[in-house]
């Protein structure tokens, strides 16, 4: 059995902040758990906009707080964000993530996550990053 504290994790090297600014992503479930998924909390920061295209990995995201609008760029279609929503990338899809207000969210990666990664140019996650050692 793995048991880990969000609030123990938010103060090691598993809490991961954007380059850009625009998130932070404490990660408690990686690949090296061995569970095929990885499991995330991740803070959207008020004001945030930037464009994401999960080309390696599918991902689901689930809002415990806040609101804001996820944008798919191949339609163009706006869907608001707002607590009880979980919104689900299963064909990879190019989107655009705005924070109206700060936003808590929970999220499952698909391969997991090796702990390190931040977006590169083209707004995905390498597979392979760096793991996080604790």
């Amino acid at each position: 059995m793995i048991v880990r504290q969000l609030s123990k994790a938010k103060q090691s090297s598993r809490r991961i902040v954007s380059p850009d600014g625009n998130w932070e992503s404490t990660r408690l479930l990686l690949k090296d758990d061995q569970m095929g998924f990885s499991f995330h909390i991740t803070t959207i920061y008020k004001g945030a906009d930037f464009h994401m295209h999960y080309q390696n990995h599918l991902e689901s995201v689930y809002c415990m707080s806040g609101r804001g609008e996820v944008e798919t760029l191949a339609d163009g279609k706006k869907y608001p964000i707002e607590p009880g929503t979980i919104y689900i990338l299963d064909q990879h899809d190019e989107h655009i993530l705005r924070a109206f207000e700060e936003m808590s969210m929970a999220c499952v990666f698909n391969p997991p996550l090796s702990g390190k990664e931040v977006h590169n140019s083209e707004g995905a996650y390498d597979l392979d990053a760096e793991k996080i050692e604790d």
